[in-house]
C-alpha cells in the first residue's frame, strides 16, 4: 500500500438549484470567502491557480490547479493539481429533490516532505483533517447560497 496515497469522496446535500452551486463552485477565486479552510487563491490565467488550504492540523498544502474540464450541462468541473499533492479533483453537480446534491471526488499523492515522512502515524489524523476540511466546506456554501 503506498501511504501516501490518498482517494475521498463527499457528498453535500445542498438547498438551492443545481445552476447556483455550480456558478459559485465555478467560481474559485470567491472559496476564500465562504470557505474557511481555503487560505489563498491566486488567478494565473482563466484555466490556472495557485491554492493554498490548510484545515486544522498545523501545515499548509499549496498546489497549482488546472482546469481540465468544465461542462454546465453535465455539472461537471475537474482540475488537475500540481504541488504539495498531486492528482485531480472534480465536482459532479446533480439535482436531487427540491435541491442539489455537489460531489466532490480527489485522488492525489502527497508530495510535501513532511506529510511523507508522517504518512503511516499520520494517516488517520490526514484523513479526519480532510472530513473536517470538507464539513466546514458544505456549511460555508450553503450560508453563501443563502446570501446570494
Amino acid at each position: 500500500m503506498d501511504w501516501t496515497h490518498y482517494r475521498f469522496r463527499s457528498l453535500w446535500p445542498l438547498p438551492a438549484e443545481c445552476a447556483a452551486v455550480y456558478r459559485a463552485l465555478e467560481r474559485v477565486e470567491d472559496y476564500p470567502l465562504w470557505w474557511p479552510q481555503v487560505r489563498a487563491v491566486t488567478r494565473l490565467n482563466d484555466t490556472t491557480g495557485i491554492i493554498t488550504i490548510r484545515s486544522v492540523l498545523p501545515y499548509d498544502m499549496t498546489f497549482t490547479a488546472r482546469e481540465i474540464r468544465r461542462d454546465p450541462a453535465a455539472g461537471v468541473l475537474e482540475i488537475a493539481m500540481n504541488g504539495d499533492i498531486e492528482g485531480w479533483a472534480r465536482w459532479t453537480v446533480t439535482a436531487d429533490g427540491s435541491g442539489t446534491l455537489a460531489r466532490y471526488d480527489q485522488v492525489v499523492d502527497v508530495g510535501k516532505p513532511l506529510l511523507r515522512r508522517l504518512a503511516v502515524p499520520g494517516r488517520p489524523f490526514f484523513r479526519a483533517n480532510h472530513r473536517l476540511m470538507m464539513w466546514s466546506g458544505r456549511r460555508g456554501l450553503c450560508r453563501h447560497l443563502q446570501a446570494v
